[in-house]
């Protein structure tokens, strides 16, 4: 019997199987720009900090994480408080699926219902499957950064993608932390051939 992949949120038990999966990025790509990659410890002290404010995704199928997405602040300073910045991560074998686009539809839908207005994914040159990822989901090149990183003896570019998840019009309030919001309202629908359940 086929066993269906459930998306949820990410919890530190996660840690480790994140640390896991992100290992390979770190050592064998440029697609991220760290040098060592962080231990199950490490990423359990990201999801502390991150998740108050932002929703931390993951998909498993038979007890086995195949992936994970998160949405970040974006800037530090105040009046950038509109904006997030996402990033995904999947096993090879889960690659091609449409798992990647179902989690970046379900994070902004997340985003929109707390209140952010525009979304970055910041995509290393060299990775050109990231490129059309982000074009395919309607996001638009803004911005290139050449040599800007420096990683496996080589100098790398960074390619800023945007996209706007509502009119530019005056926001009101800040963005609702992640933590105060009711996701039971959430709109799932045409998300694919996965399991959906937020909650704890």
């Amino acid at each position: 019997m086929k066993q269906t992949t459930l998306i949820r949120f990410a919890a530190e038990s996660d840690a480790a199987a994140m640390a896991d999966l992100y290992r390979p990025y770190v050592l064998e790509t440029v697609y991220t720009f760290e040098y060592e990659p962080p231990d199950g410890t490490a990423f359990a002290g990201r999801l502390r900090r991150t998740q108050p404010d932002f929703p931390w995704l993951a998909a498993e199928r038979d007890g086995q994480l195949l992936g994970y997405a998160y949405a970040s602040r974006a800037f530090e300073r105040a009046a950038y408080g509109w904006d997030a910045d996402l990033s995904v991560y999947l096993r090879p074998e889960a690659q091609g699926c449409g798992l990647g686009r179902t989690f970046y539809a379900l994070l902004e839908r997340m985003l929109v219902c707390q209140g952010y207005q525009v979304v970055y994914g910041l995509v290393t040159g060299e990775n050109e499957g990231s490129c059309r990822f982000h074009e395919a989901l309607g996001y638009r090149l803004t911005a290139t950064l050449p040599d800007c990183g420096f990683k496996h003896g080589r100098w790398l570019a960074v390619h800023w993608y945007e996209k706007r998840l509502c009119p530019p019009v005056p926001p009101g309030q800040p963005p609702r932390p992640a933590s105060e919001m009711d996701w039971t309202g959430l709109d799932l629908s045409g998300l694919g051939p996965f399991a959906v359940k937020l909650g704890f």
